[in-house]
């Protein structure tokens, strides 16, 4: 089943400006999703899941807070680019895969 994407557009070119990347750069991340490091944010106080990803794009390693609506549906909340830390854990977790 195909995956649907949707994003705030206003909240989009925010986060644009902010750390240079559109919601749209994070879409690779969940088609290749084995490459995919995810954690559940659990400080998040909301009802729904959300999760945090690390995933590599043609630019460099990015960070995805995001929520899965139903089944098909991405909706992302913000991209940036990964922090050392974020960097770390998803290079051991490659490491590891492979």
């Amino acid at each position: 089943m195909p995956i649907r994407f949707e994003w705030d557009p206003a909240k989009n070119d925010a986060n644009q400006r902010k750390h240079g990347l559109r919601f749209e750069d994070a879409k690779p991340i969940f088609i290749w999703e084995a490459q995919r490091l995810d954690d559940l944010d659990a400080t998040y106080p909301g009802d729904e899941a959300r999760y945090i990803s690390v995933g590599a794009i043609p630019e460099g390693l990015i960070t995805v807070v995001w929520i899965a609506p139903s089944d098909d549906v991405v909706r992302i909340i913000s991209v940036r680019p990964a922090n050392k830390k974020e960097r770390r854990l998803y290079l051991a977790y490659n490491d590891i895969l492979q």
